[in-house]
């Protein structure tokens, strides 16, 4: 019977970052230090979301070496960037792999994880992956929400709190996560008793969308929703405030960060909120965590700050518990997981998917200071405990 996982309660100052060095062997062969890829979009349209992936898992990294490290060793974070492109995820993974690995972070594109994730199971490893795409579902294991729990939280804003009877769909053809959200966001709607008056797909990577969102302007949407990513969720967002809609704007989990924000603009965003994750200083208890955060950067966390840094955390406790990285022990201690706590709050894991339960979704919008935080009006207005 797999045992629980031990609380993790990590409340010491952060030390200085060190940065990512190439390390050698010891005379046994071992290397000098733990290492642990964090793959994610690092340059790019979404480096945003990379980069505040990679500085989470740096100050767990640094914070557990502090301590002693891991298993008597320094952990090293390795920077895995994947361009949230397929084929650079896999020539990137499997540069990595071959440089040395013994734990992986991510990534959090899922069209990408489908292509990489295979590859670091097949290596022996056993990611800790931040997709949220249901086809990724038993690769690994996850803290942050998946497309089957997101999609109801999605389709019960439109009808509960923003009253919709007819909606229109836009969403990124070219994404597996984007056309899964959005069939799984028609079918809730459809279900609750929603007309879907427009289900259409685009292109990403347009100078601009005028032409779709006058298409979904005339639809007679009362709400559009858009399933695609925050480079495309923030031009969306703007061209439905250019043309002054009637429908009420609201962005698919893909667009939540910070990124959305700064690429829409104050106004714009302010006019569409995001179905996401709670901020990182919107978790119970996350003050530490969020002074540690910004004593080591000199910077507000990254949306998904907190989950990998509670990755990586996740990941070194099991190892520590099972006393290395067999897939075998890890895996059989992982899939029990019950309990374990951090800057995302208290984690159980679904021993038939590997995902987290309960998620941890809500909707989103953006505060005078240009800052996504959970919306108090959606909140009561669904009865979420936020």
């Amino acid at each position: 019977m797999s045992r629980p996982l031990r609380l993790v309660s990590i409340l010491l100052a952060a030390i200085a970052m060190q940065a990512v060095i190439a390390c050698g062997s010891d005379d046994s062969g071992e290397s000098d230090s733990i290492k642990i890829g964090l793959e994610g979009p690092l340059s790019g349209d979404q480096s945003a979301v990379g980069q505040g992936m990679l500085e989470g898992a740096q100050l767990a990294a640094a914070q557990l070496n502090s301590e002693g490290g891991l298993l008597g060793r320094d952990v090293e974070i390795v920077a895995i960037d994947d361009k949230a492109d397929p084929d650079a995820g896999v020539s990137a993974a499997n540069s990595a792999i071959k440089s040395g690995l013994d734990g992986v972070v991510g990534p959090y594109n899922s069209g990408v994880g489908i292509e990489t994730l295979p590859i670091y199971i097949k290596d022996g490893l056993v990611p800790i992956r931040l997709t949220s795409d249901n086809a990724t579902d038993s690769m690994g294991y996850t803290l942050q929400p998946m497309t089957d729990q997101i999609a109801p939280v999605a389709s019960k804003a439109m009808t509960d709190w923003l009253d919709a009877k007819k909606v229109a769909i836009v969403y990124d053809e070219t994404e597996d996560y984007t056309l899964g959200v959005a069939k799984a966001v028609k079918s809730q709607l459809e279900s609750s008793g929603v007309e879907v008056v427009a289900y259409d797909p685009l292109k990403p990577n347009a100078k601009d969308y005028s032409s779709e969102v006058t298409k979904l302007g005339g639809s007679g949407a009362d709400v559009v929703y858009a399933a695609v990513y925050f480079p495309e969720g923030a031009k969306i967002a703007q061209e439905m405030l250019a043309q002054n809609l009637d429908a009420q704007c609201l962005a698919d989990y893909g667009s939540y960060d910070t990124g959305y924000v700064s690429d829409a603009g104050m106004k714009a965003a302010m006019s569409c909120p995001v179905v996401g994750v709670p901020a990182p200083g919107d978790f119970k208890d996350s003050a530490q965590y969020v002074k540690d955060f910004q004593e080591d950067f000199d910077a507000a966390p990254g949306t998904w700050s907190p989950y990998a840094y509670d990755s990586v955390n996740f990941l070194a406790e099991a190892v520590k518990e099972t006393d290395g990285f067999d897939a075998d022990k890890l895996n059989n201690l992982l899939s029990g997981v019950d309990g374990f706590t951090g800057w995302t709050g208290t984690v159980s894991i679904d021993a038939d998917t590997g995902n987290r339960d309960p998620a941890t979704v809500v909707v989103t919008s953006v505060d005078k200071n240009g800052e996504l935080h959970v919306d108090k009006d959606w909140a009561a207005a669904v009865n979420a405990p936020y």
